[in-house]
């Protein structure tokens, strides 16, 4: 399991919703849940914002990881591409 799903979502919001609205300090609430205070400061980066704007930008974030993933695909076929013409260039030639 990797480190990254050790606390579900909900306790991560509780967590941020204790410094930002409660306004309790990073370390104190870190040193009571049992969390590092840079896996705190990280979520109130993510989850401080409104829900509209956290998920305008997950969906931001999604979009760009489907075009990388998208851009290494059509790199490889360019690359597939190249190497064919080249290989039927050398035969015809």
């Amino acid at each position: 399991m990797s480190k990254g799903n050790r606390f579900t979502e909900e306790f991560k919001l509780e967590a941020v919703k204790q410094v930002v609205e409660r306004g309790f300090g990073v370390a104190d609430v870190s040193k009571r849940l049992g969390v590092s205070s840079h896996s705190l400061y990280a979520w109130i980066n993510k989850y401080g914002l409104p829900a509209e704007q956290r998920l305008a930008q997950d969906d931001q974030v999604a979009k760009v990881k489907r075009l990388e993933a998208e851009l290494r695909r059509v790199t490889e076929e360019r690359d597939i591409l190249k190497k064919a013409a080249a290989y039927f260039a050398k035969e015809s030639g």
